[in-house]
């Protein structure tokens, strides 16, 4: 007689950080997004697990969450939490791959901007800031694309400054009819 064993699989819980979460004012005007989350890590098995631990104290158990699969390489169907599991689901065309929607049986829904793990602090402190606007009609994509526009103009910005702070036009007039960069204009 032959048995088979199921291997037992131990989850090892790693002490995790507390998760970088902004969420509206209780009570303010409903908008769009109900908040922003940045996420340390496109590991969406341990993320969910430090999102979960973050709001079940306060927004009650979270009992799903559903995400778009763009930016995570890997979506898990069940998560183990804290005391429960999390039910994963996806939608590609449906949902906006800057949003994770997470469902609740005593909040019902809530709706975060995913700020990218990769983001630079002060850009991830503006999109949550964004995010949390009460009664705020932009959506998750419409920050994500705003802030990525807003930091190319800001480094074109840069790069001007620095240009005309190494002789800028004047540099170039010099170049263009020959005179070297170093000799006194006349």
């Amino acid at each position: 007689m032959t048995a088979t064993i199921e291997p037992t699989i131990i989850e090892e819980r790693l002490p995790s950080a507390s998760a970088r979460l902004s969420l509206t004012p209780t009570g303010s005007v409903p908008g769009l997004l109900d908040g922003a989350w940045w996420p340390r890590s496109r590991d969406l098995r341990r993320e969910i697990r430090t999102l979960t631990d973050a709001l079940d104290a306060c927004w009650g158990r979270i009992t799903h969450v559903t995400v778009n699969p763009t930016h995570w390489p890997v979506i898990p169907r069940k998560v183990p939490v804290t005391g429960h599991t999390v039910h994963v689901g996806w939608f590609a065309a449906e949902q906006d791959p800057n949003k994770v929607i997470l469902f609740s049986y005593t909040v019902g829904r809530l709706d975060l901007l995913v700020i990218p793990p990769e983001a630079d602090p002060a850009a991830a402190a503006r999109l949550m800031a964004a995010a949390t606007v009460p009664g705020g009609v932009r959506t998750a994509g419409a920050l994500i694309t705003d802030e990525a526009i807003s930091q190319d103009t800001a480094e074109a910005r840069g790069r001007e400054v620095a240009w005309e702070t190494d002789g800028g036009a004047a540099s170039a007039d010099r170049a263009a009819t020959g005179i070297p960069s170093y000799a006194p204009r006349r």
